[in-house]
């Protein structure tokens, strides 16, 4: 799996920004930037998983997070850009 190019985390919400090359329908090559979001937790048996449900302590966090990765995305828009590739 891809390493993200940023992560934004507060308790155990966290953002990650994703770089990806996709191609247009006019076949156009391009890079655009997504975000991911999740809440980790671990289970009883000490296994770590990940959810996007969030308790009421979360959405604050969340928020933060999510406000962070918006931010970031806007400020570097620049890699939205056709690119020779």
């Amino acid at each position: 799996m891809a390493q993200p190019e940023k992560r934004f985390k507060c308790g155990a919400c966290e953002v990650a920004i994703f770089e990806n090359v996709i191609t247009t329908k006019d076949g156009r090559k391009m890079r655009i930037k997504k975000a991911s979001f999740q809440k980790r937790y671990k289970t009883a048996d000490g296994e770590w998983k990940s959810t996007n449900s969030l308790d009421a302590d979360d959405i604050p966090k969340a928020s933060l997070v999510l406000n962070e990765a918006y931010k970031y995305l806007a400020f570097n828009k620049d890699t939205e850009n056709p690119n020779d590739m």
